[in-house]
C-alpha cells in the first residue's frame, strides 16, 4: 500500500509548488514563482517514471496528476504572467482572455490526452508542462519585451497545446528500481540550486522549453507549406469527389 503511494507523493509535491508558486508571485517574488514552476516539472517527470518501476501505476494517479497540471503549468504560469507583465496594463477584455485561455487550453489538452490514446513516442499538441514553464520563464524577460509580444506568445502557446502537431515523448524513459533510493536526493538538491539562483536557472531552462515548443511551432508550418505545395501542383485535386 505505502509504495502504491510513492508515486503519488510526487505528483502532491507537483501540486504543492504550483500553489506556492502562486503564493510567491502574488507577493511580489517572481524569480522563485517561476522556479517553482521549474522544479513542478522535475516532479511531473518523475511521478511516471516512479509508478512505472514500482509498477504500481493507476488511474487514480492519472487523473492526480492532471488536476495537479491544470494548477502547477496552467493557472500558475498564467498568473505570474498576468501579475508581471498584464497586471499595469489597462484592464481590458484583451487582458483577461488571454491570460485565461491559457488555463482553458491546458485542462483542453489534458483532458484530450486522458481520453484518446496517443501516437506512442509522441504527444499530440505542446505538453501542458512544457507550456507552463515557458510561460513562467518568459514572464522573467517582460523588461526587456513588450507586454503585446507576451500576449501573442501566450496565445501561441495555448494554440499549440490544443494543436494536432506531435511532439517527442521523453517521458517513457525509464527509471531502474535501483535509481529509486536516489530520486529523493536529486529532488532536494534541485530545489536547493533553484532556492540559491532562482533567476538565472529560469533564464537557463528557458532556452530548451522554448526549442521544445519550436519544434512543434515548425512541424506546423512545413505541414502547412507542404499541403500548399501540393494544391498548387494539383489545383483540382481539393475539388475532386471522393469515391
Amino acid at each position: 500500500m505505502i509504495t502504491k503511494s510513492i508515486p503519488n507523493l510526487f505528483t502532491l509535491g507537483n501540486l504543492f509548488l504550483g500553489m506556492l508558486a502562486m503564493m510567491l508571485a502574488l507577493d511580489g517574488r517572481y524569480s522563485l514563482a517561476a522556479i517553482m514552476v521549474i522544479v513542478a516539472m522535475l516532479l511531473d517527470g518523475l511521478d511516471g517514471r516512479v509508478a512505472r518501476a514500482l509498477n504500481c501505476s493507476s488511474e487514480f494517479g492519472k487523473q492526480l496528476d492532471s488536476l495537479s497540471d491544470v494548477i502547477s503549468f496552467g493557472v500558475a504560469p498564467a498568473l505570474i504572467m498576468y501579475l508581471i507583465s498584464f497586471q499595469s496594463l489597462p484592464q481590458t477584455g484583451l487582458v483577461w482572455v488571454v491570460t485565461a485561455l491559457f488555463p482553458m487550453c491546458g485542462a483542453l489538452r489534458l483532458a484530450r490526452f486522458n481520453v484518446h490514446k496517443g501516437i506512442p513516442g509522441y504527444f499530440i499538441g505542446l505538453p501542458i508542462p512544457a507550456a507552463g514553464g515557458v510561460v513562467a520563464t518568459l514572464s522573467l524577460f517582460s523588461k526587456d519585451i513588450s507586454a503585446l509580444y507576451l500576449m501573442i506568445s501566450m496565445i501561441l502557446l495555448s494554440y499549440l497545446m490544443v494543436s494536432s502537431v506531435k511532439y517527442p515523448n521523453f517521458k517513457k524513459v525509464g527509471l531502474p528500481k535501483k535509481a529509486l533510493i536516489f530520486t529523493p536526493f536529486v529532488v532536494l538538491l534541485a530545489v536547493m540550486i533553484a532556492v540559491i539562483f532562482p533567476e538565472q536557472i529560469s533564464k537557463l531552462i528557458f532556452v530548451p522549453l522554448v526549442l521544445y515548443a519550436g519544434y512543434g511551432l515548425r512541424q506546423n508550418v512545413r505541414k502547412l507549406l507542404r499541403r500548399k505545395r501540393r494544391e498548387e501542383e494539383d489545383p483540382e485535386r481539393i475539388y475532386k469527389p471522393k469515391r
